[in-house]
């Protein structure tokens, strides 16, 4: 199967952001046909809570969460804080213009970006600045610090001051003429800004925007410029100071972000980001195929083929099971000591479009057509 996303050049370095990808296990024109799941045996409690909605979701959209609230953005610019434990909307506004990332918040000020290329930050519902960006983003501001850090897609990182949008200092790097069309990697540890630039995870001063550290994570490789294409993705596991990521159909690794030492890197050819905890890592292979790697050294523990061809999302841990969403709009929860099948649960038939989140003792899922739905574990 064959997936093309194609957006305009980007400033005059003729950048073109978009994605060709042969995805593994499909040949011909048609689709491998996923496996016969058979019926749902709940093994574990599972119920749905609420559901609200926020209009069509065609961007890639990251749902940020603070406390019990979480923060989500539509295509259309709606953009809302819901408390996770009812799905009621503490509030929501429209900023009248389509969305091409987010949504990066504090608990105070929430940032997007336009597809105008303009960084948006509202003080809770209430618009403050916008700031014109030199180039297309569509990673999800990250607001830490009293500053909102952005990286956009031609490998520009820039901060700005959170209350007034003034710009306090800007980083540039070169790179292949092509980017992904999903959302990467800028995250904080500690005092460090850690940004996914290519298949390396860069550590910021975040005052001066000085590099403190590079790490290779994943080469590129290949004759082409899609095949090349190595860039980190959005979704990490962090357990203190290492930082595990995924290189887009490369690799996945973990890197010690005080340092800047790589720990650890093993091939994989995955879209997604990852989760994990003290002992294990958890990934979800562009085949479908459900992998967990020894957090130690990478070290495969198992897989899990039940899921092929599904679509997957990346997964996230919630108590003892490790919870994916797939292309019809269903939450699969699978045991994280050997991926078995714990329950599974349907949302609204279209694709779950972001990470589920865990906000507080509520999970919450995103679809592509802006259902946002909320469960608790028991």
């Amino acid at each position: 199967m064959m997936r093309q996303l194609w957006s305009k050049p980007l400033r005059g370095l003729a950048v073109v952001v978009g994605l060709v990808v042969t995805l593994a296990g499909c040949s011909g024109p048609e689709k491998a046909k996923p496996l016969d799941l058979g019926p749902n045996t709940a093994l574990i409690g599972v119920r749905s809570a609420w559901s609200s909605s926020i209009g069509t979701v065609g961007f890639p959209l990251e749902v940020r969460s603070v406390g019990n609230l979480i923060y989500v953005a539509g295509s259309d610019g709606t953009v809302a804080a819901i408390d996770a434990r009812t799905g009621g909307d503490l509030w929501r506004t429209a900023l009248g213009v389509k969305l091409s990332a987010g949504v990066g918040s504090d608990g105070r000020y929430v940032s997007v970006v336009s597809n105008d290329n303009e960084l948006i930050t509202l003080d809770a519902n209430k618009e403050i600045w916008r700031q014109k960006l030199g180039a297309l983003t569509l990673t999800a501001p990250l607001v830490a610090g009293a500053r909102v850090f952005v990286l956009s897609a031609d490998r520009s990182v820039t901060a700005f001051d959170v209350a007034t949008g003034r710009r306090l200092w800007q980083q540039q790097r070169t790179g292949e003429a092509l980017v992904l069309r999903r959302s990467g990697l800028i995250m904080a540890v500690g005092d460090t800004l850690v940004v996914g630039l290519g298949g390396r995870l860069v550590g910021f001063q975040p005052l001066t925007g000085k590099v403190r550290w590079e790490a290779q994570v994943a080469n590129s490789r290949g004759t082409n410029e899609v095949e090349r294409l190595v860039d980190l993705v959005a979704g990490v596991s962090r357990e203190g100071n290492q930082v595990c990521v995924r290189s887009f159909q490369s690799a996945v690794g973990c890197v010690d972000a005080a340092t800047g030492n790589l720990l650890w890197s093993k091939t994989a050819s995955g879209a997604a980001g990852v989760d994990g905890d003290e002992s294990t890592l958890f990934g979800t292979e562009s085949d479908g195929r459900v992998v967990a790697w020894r957090h130690t050294d990478g070290e495969r523990q198992w897989v899990s083929e039940r899921l092929r061809f599904r679509g997957l999302s990346a997964p996230v841990l919630a108590g003892r099971s490790l919870v994916i969403g797939d292309e019809e709009g269903t939450l699969h929860f699978l045991s994280r000591q050997d991926g078995a099948p714990l329950n599974r649960l349907s949302t609204d038939g279209s694709a779950i479009v972001t990470t589920p989140v865990l906000a507080g003792q509520t999970l919450v899922a995103v679809t592509k057509r802006g259902g946002i739905f909320g469960f608790k574990p028991e």
